[in-house]
């Protein structure tokens, strides 16, 4: 499959990216369970996951990378969605309590400038979220699935990269280790096997999930590339 905006959205109205999106949504909610009154911001394609804290957070925003293009909420669940460049964020300095990154940085023309503008926007308190493809599970090599779909990472090389961007890593999680396939036994068998995954083999989750807080001592972040930011608003139906 491709990895634009309307593939996405394919994927996650099936039943496979149905359970995926559930199986995710649990470990996020350990991870974050409540941000009552927090601003999110969602990069990538966070539109299934933000529903999480949509209804409690101050306000939930989706940003689209120009290359995925424009995704949309749910029309019975109207908030701001829009397409910006990954290395451009429309948003001033130190905007959002929390920025998740979801099928972000796999597909980022430019991680470290992603994760810069993540910095950037994030607050000195605040935290960041990166959920990508484990290069040590099937999921990274499911062309069929969005985590098949540009570079998958080791939590070795996110926990550099994680570095090399000004964060510290605070906690680490895995998940889908139920096998990328489409079979109506695998996906009702799917919280079976990753309580059964999680306790076998850990090291070949489908994903990893990557806590980071800035490290605000670090150094000044660099300065934006000098060209018109620009901006594509979805409706908000």
């Amino acid at each position: 499959m491709s990895a634009d905006a309307p593939a996405l959205a394919a994927f996650y109205g099936a039943a496979r990216g149905a359970v995926v999106a559930r199986l995710l949504r649990e470990r996020m909610a350990l991870m974050w369970p409540s941000l009552a009154g927090q601003s999110v911001l969602g990069l990538g394609y966070a539109t299934p996951y933000l529903r999480l804290w949509r209804n409690t957070a101050e306000r939930c925003i989706a940003v689209t990378p120009e290359q995925i293009g424009l995704a949309r909420w749910p029309a019975e669940a109207p908030n701001l969605t829009c397409s910006a460049d990954e290395g451009l964020l429309p948003f001033p300095d130190l905007s959002f309590d929390r920025v998740l990154i979801v099928h972000g940085l796999e597909a980022a023309e430019n991680a470290r400038r992603l994760l810069r503008e993540a910095w950037r926007v994030l607050r000195d308190s605040g935290r960041l979220l990166v959920v990508a493809p484990n290069r040590r599970g099937m999921w990274a090599y499911a062309e069929s699935t969005p985590f098949g779909q540009g570079r998958p990472y080791s939590a070795t090389q996110i926990d550099r990269l994680l570095t090399e961007t000004m964060f510290f890593v605070e906690a680490r999680d895995s998940a889908l280790f139920m096998p990328p396939v489409n079979l109506r036994l695998v996906l009702r068998s799917a919280p079976l096997l990753e309580r059964a995954g999680r306790r076998i083999a850990p090291q070949f989750a489908g994903v990893t999930l990557t806590e980071a807080v800035k490290d605000v001592y670090a150094a000044m972040p660099i300065e934006a590339a000098v060209q018109r930011r620009k901006l594509f608003l979805a409706d908000a139906a």
